[in-house]
């Protein structure tokens, strides 16, 4: 039962960055290594990931899509005839009268259910906080609503008419036509504040600027319901700039890619998404409502037909990296939609709300905005929602909206192996958000992947669904040109811009915002030399032996010379843990290096291990200390002792540098273990770390980097 999956997990994590599902890479397996150089007393109990690291597309992500395969033929008749076989469902009509006392309110605003029975003395702690026993409603019998409004009047230039309720068929199948054939055209948009690369289905007379939706400064700019109009006009009337930003790709169904996501505009993003998505969700119950009404006042001889709905009920996919980011955007809708009831509210808390986890001032701001409260990775949670209430933990195909994490969602789908796949309830999701993005990258990202290619897939069973109102664009597989997907992150990465190139089909088009990088060299709280030494790399499969022959080459020998006297006080930074692996063979086993001691801190690096490494770096018994980007995403050590920083491969978050560079040497010099501005900064780069070094060196210099005939750049 979807939604119902039982998993053995504690409500929330209690150790960020180690060897388990979700933070880490991919299973792992053992990497013996000569350790004789390594202190007795330091040794780790590490695994080497045989996770291969994202394939990096082309810098230039805004080319053309991949030829698709050709559409089925007649997709309608064969999903029909192997569903009716499977699950033969006669179509009924609702009834809409309503028993007596069955529409009275209950006087309380919260409505509890019991939590999951434990069963054999279940431990409260290993039990599923998110496992729903609820039955799968048969939508023909599932009991009348109201309608959320009565507003419903149609509206031709409604985005939500245009886009979903009733496309025109002769502007919709032309550009489906060039998605399939992956011809795609770019357009650049520059602005006083952002930058907008829009993708355009390659048709004739789609060009120029005529492409942007008009601009949206506020409320009175959108088509929403009135009961959404109505609680935003009281409470926020007039957009800000990001708002202003954002609006008009997202109110109009467009892919989205917002490259700037900081703490400080987080709560504009959510009540963007928020509002979006309530819209949506409200519209499509609002019409199914309204139609079941004239469907069941008509006599069977009256011929009416509505093609209204999806194979199943949830419209809205949230994916998010922790529980409190899931309660975050839950309560920004409860403060939107204002329900009387909220139905298993107490349950929510108790198993998404950690009020006792937080960080001191010390821990960077965008630290503890992500990891405080309940981090747990892993959780799923279907929401419903009537005409005053919202019900969690409804079963998934009672769902209007899904919050889960990648690793919630692959569980709840199962495996191959278990052979009990389920992801029916992904076949008619609508809108696709993800909010920090960054973070998930942190994750493993191959979940993720996992969930977009079993998103708007045709389902297996029937479900109960009355094909005669389905939409003609889900019979004919169509669905995934229909769903918008927008995603919210801090930068750009080349899995994001993968994910969008791969999985993004959107007849609409796709835009990516940014806005233009003045570089993390000039924010560094010292002065410092830092010198960026480009290598040459043939290719992307041949980047990692390239970087790897160049540090051997050209960095080694300055740590091994004078019998390493110059090395004491070196961090090596790495960020992807299978160069963090390799570097780590080559101090232990090469003998060029054999006068070099070392310790390691990474994500599988046990707390005590890596408080033991931290020491022996700055007292000097280990000269070298190798730091791998995740260790520092999830732990954020303050390591003192650092003289030199060599970056083996830039960070993916700017904010790193910063505080590895800059903040490590500027302790190194408060402490007066280093003279000042004696640091030394060095890194490491090829042209597939475009994205990187952009926002480290800034957009204005990143061109001549990658270009000059000159393979070495100091700054000061």
């Amino acid at each position: 039962m979807a939604g119902g999956r039982s998993a053995k997990r504690k409500g929330r994590s209690t150790v960020r960055g180690r060897a388990k599902a979700g933070k880490g890479t991919a299973p792992v397996r053992s990497v013996k290594f000569h350790d004789a150089r390594l202190d007795d007393d330091n040794s780790e109990s590490e695994a080497s990931a045989s996770e291969p690291e994202a394939e990096v597309m082309d810098v230039d992500s805004d080319e053309g899509e991949e030829e698709e395969a050709k559409q089925p033929v007649q997709p309608y008749m064969a999903l029909l005839r192997r569903l009716t076989e499977s699950n033969p469902h006669k179509a009924k009509r609702r009834k809409l009268d309503h028993p007596s006392g069955e529409n009275q309110e209950r006087p309380q605003e919260v409505k509890e259910e019991s939590a999951p029975q434990r069963q054999n003395g279940e431990d409260e702690e290993d039990r599923d906080v998110d496992l729903v026993e609820e039955p799968e409603e048969d939508p023909s019998n599932a009991p009348p609503e109201d309608l959320f409004d009565d507003d419903d009047d149609l509206d031709d230039t409604d985005p939500f008419e245009v886009h979903f309720s009733n496309p025109k068929e002769d502007m919709v199948q032309p550009r489906i036509k060039a998605i399939q054939e992956g011809k795609w055209r770019l357009e650049r948009i520059s602005s006083s504040q952002t930058r907008i690369f829009l993708n355009m289905p390659a048709v004739d007379g789609l060009e120029g600027k005529a492409l942007i939706p008009p601009p949206v400064s506020g409320i009175k700019d959108l088509k929403l319901k009135k009961k959404l109009r109505e609680s935003m006009e009281a409470k926020h009337p007039e957009f800000d700039q990001v708002e202003q930003t954002i609006a008009p790709a997202l109110f109009n169904y467009q892919d989205l890619l917002f490259c700037n996501r900081t703490v400080a505009n987080s709560q504009s993003l959510r009540r963007m998404a928020c509002l979006h998505a309530l819209n949506h969700v409200f519209k499509t119950r609002d019409r199914v409502i309204k139609n079941n009404s004239k469907l069941a006042k008509a006599g069977e001889n009256e011929d009416l037909e509505f093609r209204d709905q999806g194979f199943t009920r949830p419209k809205v996919l949230w994916i998010m990296p922790t529980r409190a980011q899931c309660v975050k955007m839950l309560d920004m809708i409860v403060s939107i939609v204002q329900p009387d009831q909220q139905e298993n509210r107490k349950r929510f808390e108790d198993g998404y709300v950690d009020k006792l986890s937080k960080f001191s001032d010390d821990k960077p701001e965008d630290f503890r905005d992500l990891f405080s409260g309940n981090d747990d990775d892993l959780f799923r949670l279907g929401v419903k929602f009537t005409r005053k209430t919202i019900k969690y933990f409804a079963q998934f195909y009672n769902s209007d909206m899904i919050f889960a994490s990648p690793l919630g969602l692959r569980m709840a789908i199962g495996s191959e192996e278990e052979k009990k796949l389920d992801f029916d309830f992904l076949s008619s999701v609508e809108l696709v958000i993800v909010d920090m993005a960054e973070a998930l990258l942190m994750q493993n990202w191959e979940h993720m992947e996992f969930v977009f290619e079993h998103l708007n897939i045709q389902p297996r069973d029937a479900h109960g669904c009355d094909f005669s109102r389905v939409r003609s664009w889900y019979l004919d597989d169509q669905a995934k040109y229909f769903r918008q997907t927008v995603i919210f992150s801090a930068f750009n990465t080349p899995e994001l811009a993968e994910l969008v190139r791969a999985y993004c089909h959107n007849w609409a088009g796709k835009a990516r915002l940014q806005q233009e990088c003045p570089g993390m060299i000039q924010n560094l709280p010292v002065k410092a030399r830092q010198t960026f030494s480009r290598f040459d790399s043939s290719s992307i499969a041949a980047d990692p032996d390239a970087r790897f022959a160049y540090f051997t080459k050209a960095i080694v020998p300055a740590l091994t010379r004078h019998k390493a006297r110059d090395a004491a006080g070196t961090l090596i930074f790495i960020p992807s843990y299978l160069d963090f692996v390799r570097v780590r063979n080559y101090f232990a086993n090469n003998p060029a290096v054999e006068n070099v001691s070392f310790g390691t801190i990474s994500e599988y690096t046990d707390v005590p291990d890596a408080s033991r490494a931290r020491s022996h770096f700055l007292n000097g018994k280990q000269k070298v200390l190798l730091y791998t980007e995740r260790a520092h995403h999830f732990r954020r050590y303050k390591i003192k002792g650092v003289k030199r920083v060599i970056f083996y491969s830039l960070p993916d978050n700017p904010v790193f540098y910063r505080e590895i560079a800059g903040d490590y040497l500027q302790k190194s010099e408060q402490s007066l273990l280093l003279e000042p501005g004696q640091g030394v900064i060095r890194v490491m780069f090829s042209k597939y770390d475009v994205m990187k070094l952009e926002r480290i060196v800034g957009t204005s210099r990143v061109g001549r980097m990658l270009h000059e005939q000159g393979d070495t750049f100091d700054f000061v």
